[in-house]
């Protein structure tokens, strides 16, 4: 697939540019590489052309524009821009693309999409990071030199006029991306959608930040293992990866949004941030949240939430067929026994309906202030005590005491499993911090076992003071939690753990259905005690808007 890269640069040396393109340079810190004699090394293989300038005088052309026409002359404005067309791997051998071919491709591209201005095409055949995929380079003088014609994706008189600088609008890097697109295409290479926003969105900031903080690790990794410590860490990860790992290890077990947030902070201590709809990540290390959007789209709201909501009809696809309704009376509400610990789920799904509570217009300032509103409140009490009275009927309380017992059983079971489920959460907090102990005592066993060799030990003991530290820690919390006996491994308490955070799910789920079903009888009995003139000792002062 063909991408394309824009740099823009401030540097009034255009002549750098050129021994970029056409001498060798270290990939990570962007120098010349000299030979013996400290001379530059020419690249083994580039194709160089020059549109409205000569190649190897493009620094005295362009200086000789910006003088003529008084442009670019202090030092934070931008001088060049460079533009990258890198062609996948593939190509070369699957579609038998070649140097010239990308050159002339280059040329085209170049001509069509900044006519006007002077530019250096460049196609360079060894890829970064030795990928080995064809790239074209396209470096133009960020001055006009000609009057073109206005193109239709121009809006602004700067991008058609001699003397005026290069723009890259949102408009124009649309029509770019698609102008690298139909040439693909029309040339049979490998191409993705640039239009679309990637899923995974890494910048070419963070993709040279990965690698130079994975060169910094392999060194400081080698030189831990020469001096026979196991390093701790091989791969290194940058904020947003790190981010961008734990969003998609919670999504796929998280059945909310609630649910997501919590395990995002108890198991990456992550913070979800919501504002106007937009989702914002807060890493552990920073101050500032970075948001879903520059992570890609796969860490914002609209793939997210109906993530979850798949995740929820999954959990409820397998509960049903394990414990479904009785058939007899498919539409009352089954009564509810406690699951145990060792329950599964719930005994039955909760539907909530949309009854609400009768107004009491007594009680209601804004229906005494205005006739018309206490009209509609009315109006709306009459509906709401049929749909009462149809809730009675259809759910077969005879009585008004059948009706209270039923609340007062909703209740109890609440209470029992909001107690079963702090029980639970209970649980699982210590095997958590029992994992985290017993990665902290095994992650530095090996220094504290030099340590206890080591001749001198109080200059080693100084020397790795938080490794030590660490581990005597670790083992002195988890002897006590074991009590002399021996410490579970980390398989067994890994287990342990994923068997507790299913029975958790489990519970809150039971909890959820079943403090909907005691909320809907208590409001069913206020209702009733309205519709039979009762005096009914909760008085709601809320009340609700009727449309």
């Amino acid at each position: 697939m063909a991408i394309l890269k824009h740099v823009t640069s401030k540097n009034a040396d255009y002549g750098e540019a050129q021994r970029y393109l056409m001498f060798k340079h270290d990939e990570y810190t962007g120098k010349p590489i000299l030979d013996e004699h400290w001379e530059l090394i020419p690249r083994e293989e580039y194709y160089l052309d020059g549109i409205n300038c000569n190649p190897f005088t493009f620094d005295v052309e362009c200086a000789e524009l910006n003088t003529q026409y008084h442009k670019n002359q202090t030092y934070d404005e931008i001088k060049s821009h460079h533009y990258i067309l890198s062609f996948d791997p593939k190509d070369a051998e699957e579609n038998g693309l070649t140097g010239e071919q990308a050159q002339k491709l280059g040329l085209e591209y170049a001509q069509k999409n900044f006519p006007g201005h002077q530019a250096l095409i460049c196609t360079h055949m060894d890829g970064n990071n030795e990928s080995g995929n064809i790239h074209v380079h396209i470096v133009i003088n960020s001055l006009r030199k000609y009057d073109i014609e206005k193109q239709p994706f121009m809006t602004q008189r700067s991008e058609f006029r001699a003397g005026c600088k290069h723009h890259l609008t949102k408009d124009y890097l649309i029509h770019l991306k698609q102008s690298v697109m139909d040439i693909c295409h029309r040339e049979h290479l490998h191409q993705v959608d640039l239009l679309t926003p990637a899923e995974k969105k890494i910048t070419e900031r963070e993709y040279h930040a990965c690698r130079r903080g994975q060169r910094n690790m392999d060194k400081r990794n080698e030189k831990m293992l020469s001096e026979g410590i196991a390093p701790r860490k091989t791969k290194f990860q940058t904020q947003k990866d790190f981010l961008r790992t734990a969003i998609e290890d919670t999504a796929a077990s998280a059945h909310s949004l609630e649910e997501f947030q919590n395990l995002l902070m108890e198991k990456y201590h992550v913070t979800l941030k919501i504002s106007r709809g937009r989702f914002s990540y807060l890493h552990p290390e920073r101050s500032k949240p970075i948001t879903g959007k520059n992570l890609g789209t796969h860490y914002e709201e609209k793939y997210l939430l109906p993530l979850f909501e798949k995740n929820a009809e999954q959990q409820i696809s397998d509960i049903v067929p394990k414990q479904p309704l009785p058939e007899s009376d498919t539409s009352s509400a089954p009564s509810v026994s406690m699951p145990e610990q060792k329950a599964d789920m719930p005994a039955f799904i909760f539907i909530k309906s949309d009854l609400r509570l009768v107004v009491d217009l007594q009680q209601c300032v804004k229906a005494q202030q205005s006739q018309a509103y206490a009209q509609r409140v009315k109006l709306s009490n009459l509906q709401q005590m049929a749909k009462t009275v149809a809730y009675v009927q259809e759910h077969g309380y005879d009585t008004q005491e059948d009706l209270q017992n039923a609340f007062s059983e909703a209740q109890s079971q609440t209470a029992e499993i909001r107690k079963a489920l702090r029980s639970t959460e209970q649980k699982l907090k210590e095997v958590n911090e029992q994992i985290h102990y017993t990665g902290q005592y095994l992650a530095n066993k090996s220094v504290y076992s030099q340590f206890l060799k080591s001749k001198n030990k109080k200059l080693f003991r100084q020397e790795h003071q938080a490794e030590i530290t660490l581990y005597e820690t670790a083992r002195k919390i988890l002897q006590e939690r074991s009590g002399g006996k021996k410490l579970p491994s980390m398989k067994t308490l890994k287990a342990e753990k994923e068997k507790l955070t299913t029975l958790k799910n489990s519970q809150y789920e039971a909890y959820q259905n079943l403090r909907g079903y005691e909320k809907e009888l208590k409001t069913v009995c206020a209702n009733v005690d309205v519709i039979l003139g009762k005096d009914h000792s909760r008085q709601v002062e809320k009340s609700h808007d009727i449309s």
